[in-house]
């Protein structure tokens, strides 16, 4: 560790701190994770997860790990540095982002995720805090510490992701799960995108289920047979709850993100597009240069994101598909006006680096039949987003 200096302390959590460092040799920011925990042997450092997978991974949407030191039983991981993530990215701003920002951000989400499950890894652990970037014109997958290899048999760990971006199948304690669940946080980030603000923001795993129902609306035995066999083990019985319209939850998102938004977050795991044909829908062609600076740069076309004004991409997007876009109602550009004040910084939440511990049990241990009126509705909260986001995290090794 004699080639890096510290600067200064990024963050600290359960497993690990990061530090800003820089190279002695070559002047470049890292940043350095020191993990608490000591290891005696190369080969035991080695074998963790967040080593075996970020060693197979090389991609313009990956972090990269440039090097693991084991010094004085020590272990140093040595990453490439991103000046924030992206919940600080969101948490910082003060108007919503135009829909061709999100479409780049959301682009090369699922570049990245694409490759990492290609390659026999799926994440687990996909959230906000994970996304690291260089404003929104760069983002990384990061944090791989609970990755598992896709062939990997099961069972898995049923607590595993950020309660918020947890799929139904793992809320549900579901243990053979695999990568469709990054698919749904993947469309329960999209959404925080358009709005900044979490779309299933569950004060327990309980209160999450039905948050999930108030949107999707209560899933048919026939949808997903697998839903109530998971329910009838946990003598868990179904809220009885109408879809809403995801289009007036997220009035500035055109009709192309709301039908991939609604394919992404289908109840049924075998339902959702996998990365790679979620690259195919049309949201995304509609003749914006997408990727990373590099990408966009080799492609010779500027980005549409550096637009200021939104109107006209809207009118560009409308006259490139007309015969998917409706003209917008007076109401629709009333709800659209209404997200337009604003948005107050959101705290608490962890950032990379950060790990939680999880109490197996927490939520769904003291369960008992349903009170409706104990469950927090859409648009009438019965506890405050901002002061859960310090409880949220709950993670498993």
């Amino acid at each position: 560790m004699n080639r890096y200096t510290n600067i200064r302390q990024l963050g600290d959590g359960t497993y690990g701190s990061v530090i800003l460092g820089r190279s002695l040799e070559s002047g470049e920011l890292v940043a350095i994770k020191k993990m608490k925990r000591k290891f005696y042997s190369w080969e035991e450092c080695m074998n963790l997860r967040e080593v075996k997978s970020l060693k197979k991974l090389n991609h313009a949407n990956v972090i990269k790990l440039k090097e693991v030191i084991r010094e004085n039983d020590h272990l140093y991981f040595i990453f490439e540095y991103m000046k924030e993530n992206l919940y600080q990215l969101m948490k910082d701003r003060t108007r919503l982002f135009p829909e061709s920002t999100v479409r780049n951000i959301m682009f090369q989400i699922l570049q990245g995720l694409a490759f990492i499950h290609k390659h026999g890894f799926f994440h687990r652990d996909m959230k906000p805090e994970n996304l690291l970037c260089m404003g929104p014109e760069l983002v990384k997958i990061a944090d791989f510490g609970l990755a598992r290899e896709i062939r990997s048999r099961p069972p898995y760990t049923d607590y595993v992701s950020t309660r918020w971006y947890r799929a139904p199948e793992v809320l549900l304690r579901s243990t053979s799960y695999s990568s469709p669940i990054d698919q749904w946080a993947v469309g329960c980030i999209m959404a925080e995108l358009y709005t900044l603000r979490p779309l299933f923001p569950g004060s327990s795993e309980i209160d999450t289920i039905f948050k999930i129902c108030q949107v999707l609306g209560t899933p048919k035995k026939n949808d997903w047979p697998e839903a109530y066999q998971l329910a009838s083990a946990m003598n868990f019985r179904w809220p009885q709850c109408v879809p809403s319209n995801l289009k007036t939850l997220i009035p500035n998102a055109s009709p192309e993100a709301i039908h991939l938004m609604t394919d992404l977050l289908q109840w049924d795991p075998k339902k959702r597009p996998a990365s790679a044909q979620a690259l195919r829908y049309s949201y995304f062609h509609v003749g914006q240069a997408l990727g990373t600076p590099q990408q966009i740069l080799e492609q010779g076309r500027p980005q549409l994101s550096r637009v200021p004004l939104q109107a006209p991409l809207q009118s560009q997007q409308m006259q490139q598909q007309p015969l998917l876009l409706k003209p917008q109602t007076r109401q629709e550009t009333e709800n659209a006006n209404l997200l337009s004040y604003q948005m107050k910084p959101k705290v608490g939440r962890r950032r990379w680096g950060h790990g939680t511990g999880h109490l197996k049990g927490e939520d769904w241990d003291d369960y008992e039949e349903t009170d409706l009126t104990s469950i927090s509705t859409l648009g009438k909260s019965n506890f405050s987003t901002q002061k859960s986001r310090q409880g949220e995290d709950a993670l498993s090794r």
